[in-house]
């Protein structure tokens, strides 16, 4: 088994809904998203996916994000913006931009600052 790994970020604000305490006011973060692949075997040149195209699908994932107000965004006009749900989103929607059967998301992380990060995989 292959896992790779890219990373991208984004600056972004957001305010926790329901949450007591100086989160619950918008603030912003300047995001790191990490995106974990595995595929069990490699295509006709030896790669699982190219490092490039796996960069370009995250970026196009998070630019509706980069420079917004989370809160404003779908599905966190219902959900809160926390790095869980973010997690999880990016997750959901880097799977439907793998056409490749050979691979899959393994896992995603989102980091809101150098010290806290949550990460969603399935199990």
């Amino acid at each position: 088994m292959y896992e790779l790994s890219i990373e991208v970020s984004f600056s972004a604000a957001h305010q926790l809904r329901a949450y007591k305490g100086k989160c619950e006011n918008m603030h912003g973060h300047n995001w790191k998203v990490q995106v974990s692949v595995m595929a069990e075997t490699l295509n006709e040149i030896d790669l699982a996916i190219d490092f490039h195209d796996l960069k370009r699908m995250a970026n196009e994932v998070i630019a509706p994000l980069d420079h917004a107000f989370l809160n404003d965004i779908f599905p966190f006009t219902e959900k809160n913006p926390s790095s869980e749900n973010m997690a999880k989103w990016i997750f959901d929607t880097m799977k439907k931009k793998i056409t490749d059967e050979r691979v899959r998301v393994s896992a995603v992380s989102v980091w809101e600052s150098d010290t806290a990060s949550a990460t969603y995989y399935e199990s």
